[in-house]
């Protein structure tokens, strides 16, 4: 029998990749109705307002238990970190999401959205000089030649089409402003 308490954990996981992998050709459907522009701020409104009514909750539950820890405030020199994450990864990387998956196939865009945990491994490994392990190396080739092959265009001016190069963009600047 299964114990739901200490695998709970794994079913939001599964929940959360289901859902992760929806979403592109949902939004593929809804880039019928609005620009990439307009998606794209309706779709981070959408999850601001969302992250509002968990941060209410939270700060009513902490309002409740009186010995909980304060906040740390945010300090000047941090501003220009947020403000580059905000713009990065709230704005651009979006925007070039839906408009690369605008000119292609939303099981290709999002199956390109794979693309990030390369950029993870590369990121691990280049900036803040971890480890990896051969096995994650080769994990990592084997999703990058997937990628490639998403992104290849037979017969183009150009070998990577740029709607996927969009997408791979968006997925970099995700993994920038994320770390």
């Amino acid at each position: 029998m299964i114990d739901f308490s200490i695998q709970r954990y794994a079913l939001l996981a599964l929940a959360s990749a289901a859902l992760f992998g929806v979403s592109t050709p949902l939004a593929k459907l809804l880039l019928g109705h609005a620009t990439p522009l307009v998606l794209a701020g309706l779709l981070y409104l959408g999850s601001g307002l969302g992250l509002l009514i968990v941060w209410l909750a939270r700060r009513a539950m902490r309002s409740a238990h009186a010995g909980a820890a304060a906040q740390v405030p945010l300090r000047g020199q941090d501003v220009p970190w947020l403000a580059g994450a905000v713009i990065a990864g709230g704005i651009l990387a979006p925007v070039a999401l839906l408009w690369g998956v605008s000119g292609m196939q939303a099981s290709g865009a999002s199956l390109l959205l794979n693309a990030e945990a390369v950029l993870t491994i590369l990121v691990a490994a280049a900036i803040f000089r971890e480890h990896v392990a051969a096995r994650v190396w080769g994990a990592g080739a084997v999703m990058l030649a997937g990628s490639l092959l998403l992104a290849w265009e037979p017969g183009a001016s150009v070998a990577v089409s740029p709607r996927a190069l969009a997408v791979l963009v968006a997925c970099l600047l995700w993994r920038l402003t994320t770390t």
